[in-house]
């Protein structure tokens, strides 16, 4: 479905809140770039009157209801870098282009993760707990260079995840669908040799999507093929990791550490095990919050409808997700 267009269309911002940013700063954000209108629409009856003649919508959710009512719709651009949660065949069938967020959190979930290694390795939390206690009591941290650390997952996140990580003369190696596809490490291997890339490692870093492939990706078997100084950091999604199987390698001092922005289950229990151990870090799955977050996905959203106004069509938007 591609209509000729002769002006800027009209951007229509659905409700949303993620990480609690108000929607008013993603509006404040368009308009700043945008040289058409942009409008929110903010209750019920606000989005019913507004979708029928709506060519872009940006929100991080649209119903089938709701997409029923847009029969003009070309563009919804997802604030989420996921869209498994939306109707993907509805839009599809419609002929309505979906794009998404990828690459806004790309810097930030970077140094998260990055922050993290970095911390379980110097034992900066063991020094900020004897800090508490006024002890000075001397303790012996290992050290990032010289080790061999593995991002799994080379997308947006998982490729800049490795770009920060090489200054740090580490031996890095990656897992990624397309191998052959190469990235900024050393090695580059597939989820078929996802044991050899894992062997040895003193550092893990999980950036990949989940999906049949990556459920309970790191195992007892996958525990085991790490170096007993690893530390495990997951920014991705707490079903990569099979948890029971990483309360028992924290246990039995399997690996130095882990650094959890996602658990499984999420939110995790207050009386899950992982709480109570001092090698662990978590943090509410809030990696992925910057201040820059609508001003990068302003970025894109306005970017793709300026190449769409010029071209004429809907299609090699940046961040396509469909068609």
């Amino acid at each position: 479905m591609t209509r000729t267009m002769t002006a800027l269309p009209e951007i229509l911002v659905l409700p949303q809140k993620p990480h609690g940013i108000p929607v008013e700063s993603l509006v404040s954000s368009l308009r700043a770039r945008y040289d058409g209108d942009v409008s929110l629409a903010r209750t019920s009856d606000e989005i019913d009157a507004a979708l029928p003649s709506a060519t872009v919508v940006v929100g991080n959710y649209i119903s089938p209801d709701d997409l029923d009512q847009a029969g003009a719709l070309e563009l919804f651009a997802c604030s989420y870098a996921g869209t498994d949660h939306l109707p993907l065949s509805e839009l599809r069938e419609q002929g309505v282009t979906v794009t998404n967020a990828g690459g806004v959190h790309a810097s930030n979930v970077a140094e998260h993760a990055v922050g993290s290694l970095l911390s379980l390795t110097r034992g900066l939390f063991r020094a900020r707990r004897q800090q508490r206690n006024h002890e000075w009591r001397n303790f012996q941290p290992g050290e990032l260079a010289g080790r061999t650390v593995t991002v799994v997952g080379l997308g947006a996140i998982g490729t800049a995840i490795a770009r920060r990580l090489r200054p740090f003369d580490v031996d890095l190696r990656a897992v990624r669908h397309t191998p052959e596809k190469g990235g900024p490490a050393d090695a580059v291997f597939g989820y078929d040799d996802l044991e050899t890339a894992l062997a040895g490692s003193e550092g893990v870093v999980l950036a990949c999507p989940l999906t049949e492939t990556t459920e309970d990706l790191l195992d007892g078997a996958a525990f085991d093929l790490l170096d007993p100084d690893a530390v495990v950091v997951n920014v991705a999604r707490g079903g990569v990791i099979e948890t029971d199987a990483l309360v028992d390698a924290l246990r039995w001092n399997h690996i130095r550490g882990a650094a959890l922005d996602v658990t499984d289950p999420e939110p995790l229990p207050p009386e899950h095990p992982l709480w109570d151990f001092e090698n662990v870090l978590i943090t509410p799955h809030n990696g992925g919050y910057t201040p820059e977050y609508y001003d990068r996905l302003a970025d894109i959203v306005v970017g793709n409808v300026e190449h769409a106004v010029e071209s004429g069509s809907w299609d090699n938007l940046d961040n396509q997700v469909v068609p």
